[in-house]
């Protein structure tokens, strides 16, 4: 496999051993299937904003200058293999945030983020991502993608379990909270001007409205929980739990730097002024 085709399908994005796990098309996959929208999925606001195409096997969420939209998992998970296609707005969508993420909805919140933040036409759209764990973000790291997100649909995955979110690594040993609570999967599309692009500074066009984000894929790899108890998805009969599944192997772990050293712009672990002592997880 040449580097080129190693970029293309692993690209595991993370915030340095703490953060989620971004998978294009990648070895871990199974093949999604079609599950329509209403088997997994609700409607969680913007109703008016949403059209079902394809018998609910695609899902469109538009955004205009009075409202957004959003959907979520029926059911709570404690581990799995998660994934969604997503088509992004094309054109100007400077401003624009589409979002794809897991969250607990606690007080003290764990959280997992894709967002992709719109651009001017003909400039990279960048996606930031961030993890929560008890209640503390703040561990962003955005890059620029090497593909159009705007012109097909394109495979976001993340493996979960209680080693890993793939690299987001489990560091409580150390004092580092990791994400141990059922997390619902969500999605939205919403208007980010304030800070989405050049950090507010560019502003999004109406004009272009309605802005509109398409999703596939609604089948969920997950182990759903009742209650505030994940253990029970811990269990090795959940494929994503076997130890092939709790580190990176050499090959993915050097797809992974090579993204780093191509595309990453911002870093937490590296803002000094921000962090004068590196976070826990951070190379110190």
């Amino acid at each position: 496999m040449n580097h080129c085709s190693v970029l293309a399908t692993l690209m595991d994005f993370c915030l340095r051993r703490f953060l989620a796990f971004l998978l294009i098309g990648g070895v871990l996959a199974r093949r999604n299937g079609d599950a329509s929208f209403d088997r997994n999925y609700d409607i969680t606001w913007g109703n008016d904003h949403v059209l079902s195409i394809d018998e609910g096997r695609q899902i469109q969420l538009s955004l205009d200058n009075s409202s957004g939209a959003g959907f979520g998992s029926k059911l709570s998970f404690g581990s799995g293999f998660i994934h969604m296609r997503i088509k992004l707005p094309g054109k100007d969508s400077a401003g624009v945030v589409t979002a794809f993420y897991l969250t607990s909805h606690s007080n003290n919140h764990d959280e997992l983020d894709f967002e992709f933040l719109g651009n001017r036409e003909g400039e990279p759209i960048t996606l930031q991502t961030n993890v929560f764990a008890d209640g503390q973000g703040n561990r962003e790291q955005r890059m620029y993608l090497w593909f159009d997100p705007a012109a097909d649909f394109h495979s976001y995955k993340i493996l979960w379990n209680q080693y890993q979110i793939v690299v987001f690594k489990n560091h409580t040993n150390s004092g580092v909270s990791y994400p141990s609570q059922p997390m619902q999967i969500e999605a939205s599309l919403w208007d980010g001007d304030s800070w989405a692009t050049d950090g507010g500074q560019t502003k999004t066009n109406w004009s272009h409205a309605p802005f509109q984000t398409h999703f596939q894929g609604f089948d969920v790899n997950g182990c759903s929980v009742q209650d505030s108890d994940i253990q029970p998805c811990y269990s090795t009969n959940y494929w994503w739990n076997t130890q092939k599944y709790w580190t990176l192997d050499s090959t993915q772990q050097r797809a992974y730097e090579n993204v780093r050293k191509k595309y990453l712009t911002y870093d937490y672990c590296s803002d000094r002024p921000r962090y004068p002592t590196p976070p826990p997880e951070c190379p110190q």
